[in-house]
Formats: C-alpha cells, structure tokens, sequence
C-alpha cells in the first residue's frame, strides 16, 4: 500500500506531536518529501524506517479527511 499521510496524520498514528513529525523529517531520521511548503509521507516507507512494518493497514484516515489522495 503507497499511503501518502500528511504530517498532522502521520503524528495522531504514531501518537507524536505534529512539530516533532516535522523535526524528524527536516533532520532526515523520517522519509518525507514536501509540496509546496507542505510535508508528505508514504506511510509504508516511514514505518519501515522506524522499525515498524506490517502497521500499515492499522492506519484509518481521520473522518475529517473527506477526500482521497490519487497517485
């Protein structure tokens, strides 16, 4: 699964705050990728980076996140 989380999603899911996602990423120790002035995340690549593969399918969009990203 190419899951791409935003930094907000990415923190509720590891419960981590939404700064310390970006410190993370900014500082390497998370694969990411930024649009615009946003950061991205393909979920799979930064559980495997952690140590934390096969999680993947525990991850639920938030209900808030009405619409889907297409890749």
């Amino acid at each position: 699964m190419n899951t791409i989380v935003t930094a907000k999603e990415l923190g509720q899911f590891l419960k981590l705050t939404e700064s310390t996602i970006y410190n993370l990423a900014s500082n390497g120790e998370i694969p990411g990728f930024r649009v615009g002035r946003s950061w991205r995340f393909y979920l799979d690549e930064v559980l495997e980076a952690i140590g934390m593969t096969g999680l993947e399918d525990d991850f639920q969009v938030p209900a808030s996140h009405s619409s889907s990203c297409a890749a």
